[in-house]
């Protein structure tokens, strides 16, 4: 049996935050009596991810995702709870673990600005202390993966988002972790640069079966590289399975998108659980339950002369902002 890569248990992180009251009288007042409140921003949470898993770890802004990374990743002690991950215990910090890990962030960068890239992967590899054969051919494997030949020589102010998002991926990677924690590594880029950046995580996950953690607001991300999802919510998890059940069990219906000849009018004689979300022009937009998907849509075909059929899942969106409204799975 596998062992996890990584094991939660009851994790739990509560932050004692300074209040005040507004105006003057109350500042004066606070500095000599500060009131606080406690504020739980992990809540019991329990999980394990095997080695090689991309998982998603999701949920709306204050949901206790970043928190736990930091925690997983030596950042943050944990209020209460467990955690192990690759073998140690995260917040004690050894060298073979920090070795053993890397987190990427999106919104902050660890490339210094005024020098090329290639300058400080040099550095992190002595960081890292990786042998001198082994960060060639990292950094050349990488290097070709990403694209970025060209970028190596340049300045890092001179390039743009994107191109800085490659080097930060390179810079995250080069000491080969087993462990991988991306927090929002899409934010801000086009959707080109964010298509070639899933592409990467994917082929170097496959290649190198680093186990991979995930956070993201764009549901592209979540929904291209994770077949599995963890969501919390207020610092409790939701739910932790695959995402193709999740929207299964929100969203039971499918969507078809039908287009038929606009010249003439046409009234749709469909049983009574098919919903026509709109129609204009010989264009007609139906909610259907997934049971009676494949009936409806040879129904279509033999009475109608289609022009054109499509059969969809409801938007990923849709379900995810459904679970943050109603705050339930």
């Amino acid at each position: 049996m596998v062992e996890p890569q990584i094991i939660v248990e009851a994790l739990s992180k509560t932050y004692r935050v300074a209040t005040r009251s507004e105006g003057l009288g109350a500042a004066f007042r606070s500095l000599f009596k500060r009131q606080y409140n406690d504020v739980e921003a992990v809540r019991e949470i329990s999980f394990t991810i095997d080695p090689g898993e991309i998982v998603g770890f999701i949920g709306p802004n204050g949901a206790g995702k970043t928190t736990t990374l930091k925690i997983l990743s030596g950042l943050l002690y944990p209020s209460s709870g467990r955690a192990i991950v690759s073998g140690f215990i995260p917040w004690e910090r050894k060298d073979d673990f920090l070795r053993n890990i890397s987190m990427v962030l999106g919104n902050k960068s660890q490339m210094l600005w005024d020098i090329p890239p290639l300058d400080t992967f040099r550095v992190l590899g002595e960081i890292y202390r990786v042998p001198k054969d082994s960060f060639t051919n990292t950094l050349d494997e990488l290097v070709s993966l990403l694209d970025m030949e060209d970028l190596l020589s340049k300045p890092v102010r001179n390039l743009s988002l994107g191109e800085r998002m490659k080097c930060e991926l390179v810079a995250g990677l080069l000491h080969q972790p087993r462990v991988i924690f991306l927090d929002e590594p899409t934010l801000g880029l086009d959707i080109s640069m964010q298509t070639r950046l899933r592409k990467f995580v994917t082929a170097y996950n496959k290649k190198h079966q680093a186990t991979i953690i995930l956070t993201s607001h764009y549901m592209a991300d979540v929904a291209t590289l994770c077949k599995r999802v963890i969501l919390i919510h207020h610092g409790q998890l939701l739910y932790d399975g695959e995402l193709v059940d999740l929207a299964e069990k929100l969203a039971p219906y499918k969507l078809i998108n039908l287009t038929l000849p606009d010249n003439n009018q046409y009234k749709l004689d469909l049983s009574r659980d098919v919903e026509i979300l709109s129609q204009e022009d010989g264009h007609f937009s139906l909610r259907v339950p997934r049971r009676d998907a494949a009936r409806v849509t040879s129904q279509l075909l033999n009475n109608y002369t289609v022009n054109d059929l499509t059969v969809e899942n409801p938007p990923i969106e849709a379900v995810i902002d459904r679970i943050y409204t109603e705050e339930a799975v």
